[in-house]
């Protein structure tokens, strides 16, 4: 259901997004404790969606333990760590395509399912999880090559402060960059009552003393000096190509790779993906 919320992005009136309103707010005036209790699974349970890619012959299965359970990474080749974050209701399946890519190119590709997806342990997904659960995999493996994101997961990999990837190459795919005006306008677009909302994530914020307004991946970007390439679609319907555009135009250090046709998913395994990798393969190689 979280899908449907944080990926509307019609602002067209609608009879249901009123009733959802309407709904949401008596809720919680009338059962708060509830109505929270409702709105955590609604909001912050990701659909565990089935492998999207064929899984390489060679690929290794790791658990990784965290402070919340198991997270299970995946590796494929030899040499030099690359790691994959992928984002929400997704999974380390859909980047096989570019493992299999970078693997050939003489380095390991490691991705992971983050908590409450995939394969891994957790009922909940936001934020806060999604960075511990990069720091753990991180902390499981040797010293990292460059690192790899697709939308919600490039914003935990810019929030993210782990020696091992402050000076490394980053390709960031349908980036997230602008992650509060993102969320706060999927769940105003959905009608639900933002006061609920607002009750759910400072429940999160004081379980992991993580405050929301310190989110800000576009300001993470700008403070990193190794080179970033962006790839993302021009029509992406889901994050802003626009916001993408603005960083390169405004940060020396990011490239931006256009791409057209390609959407938020298929976007992942394009040629311009395997393009921008091979050359920040080039650099972390130098």
């Amino acid at each position: 259901m979280s899908e449907k919320i944080y990926f509307n992005t019609s602002n067209k009136f609608s009879m249901k997004k009123t009733l959802v309103n309407v709904s949401t707010r008596l809720h919680h005036r009338l059962a708060p404790k509830h109505a929270e209790k409702v709105a955590r699974k609604l909001l912050l349970t990701p659909n565990r969606t089935s492998a999207k890619n064929s899984q390489p012959q060679e690929l290794r299965e790791v658990p990784v333990q965290y402070q919340d359970g198991k997270l299970m990474s995946y590796y494929l080749g030899q040499g030099p760590v690359w790691v994959l974050t992928h984002g929400w209701s997704g999974s380390a399946s859909q980047f096989y395509p570019l493992m299999e890519h970078i693997a050939s190119k003489g380095f390991t590709a490691v991705a992971y399912d983050h908590p409450a997806h995939g394969a891994s342990d957790g009922q909940y997904g936001h934020i806060p999880g999604f960075v511990l659960g990069l720091e753990a995999v991180l902390d499981s493996v040797d010293e990292v090559a460059g690192i790899v994101g697709h939308s919600m997961g490039t914003a935990s990999l810019l929030e993210c402060r782990h020696r091992k990837i402050e000076q490394v190459p980053v390709l960031l795919i349908a980036p997230v960059l602008d992650y509060l005006d993102n969320l706060f306008g999927s769940i105003a677009r959905s009608g639900y009552s933002m006061r609920l909302f607002e009750a759910v994530v400072s429940g999160i914020e004081q379980q992991y003393r993580y405050p929301l307004q310190s989110i800000d991946p576009y300001n993470k970007l700008s403070q990193r000096t190794a080179p970033t390439f962006i790839v993302h679609d021009e029509k992406d319907k889901f994050t802003q190509f626009s916001v993408s555009e603005r960083a390169a135009n405004e940060m020396p250090n990011v490239t931006l790779v256009p791409t057209q046709g390609q959407g938020h998913g298929r976007v992942m395994k394009s040629n311009q993906v395997m393009a921008s990798f091979d050359s920040l393969a080039s650099y972390s190689a130098s």
